[in-house]
């Protein structure tokens, strides 16, 4: 069984058949037989696992197991304590009410690498950090939780599933390590 970090550059498509105009997870891992449990969309960054083992890709991805999963999300504006409230309510996004989570506002990470290309940046618009922790896992969720709540997403880096993070497990981007027998039974 293989179990495989990968840090997902901007711009990438979670897939490993090719694509007319982006790159995909075949420009970067050359495994055969491992698939992602889960999807990061292209223009989002950040942790991605993969495995060949398809019990665990169900476990780690399957909304019924409710791994957690951690992002920080660079907003344009800056929330106050309400707007905080309302990201960690359940929020109607219109087709669906997402589960309560946890959502506060960060610092921007020391550990973070610069985007490729980088974030436009407009010197009249403020902008914060957020660290968002979801139990599920919808498409485009947080960037359609943060526009919701008037705080549209820049630049959003998922760097947590379940035990396994960025921060403690450093992987950079378009970089992928297999995770050791020993850290699996951790």
């Amino acid at each position: 069984m293989a179990l495989i970090l990968f840090n997902k550059p901007f711009g990438v498509q979670c897939q490993f058949s090719s694509h007319a105009s982006r790159p995909t997870l075949a420009d970067f891992i050359a495994r055969p037989n491992v698939y992602p449990a889960g999807r990061l969309d292209a223009e989002s960054e950040g942790l991605m696992l993969l495995t060949d083992d398809g019990r665990l890709q169900h476990a780690i991805s399957h909304p019924t197991k409710k791994q957690p999963k951690t992002y920080v999300a660079q907003v344009e504006g800056i929330p106050d304590a309400a707007t905080l409230d309302r990201l960690r309510r359940p929020l109607d996004l219109g087709d669906f009410t997402t589960l309560p989570c946890d959502a506060r506002r960060i610092a921007e990470p020391e550990w973070l690498w610069p985007r490729t290309p980088p974030i436009r940046h407009r010197a009249e618009q403020p902008t914060s950090w957020l660290a968002i922790t979801l139990s599920e896992g919808k498409n485009r969720q947080v960037r359609r939780m943060t526009a919701a709540v008037g705080l549209p997403t820049l630049r959003l880096v998922r760097t947590a599933i379940g035990g396994f993070s960025l921060e403690s497990h450093p992987v950079l981007p378009g970089e992928w390590r297999e995770v050791s027998e020993t850290e699996l039974l951790l």
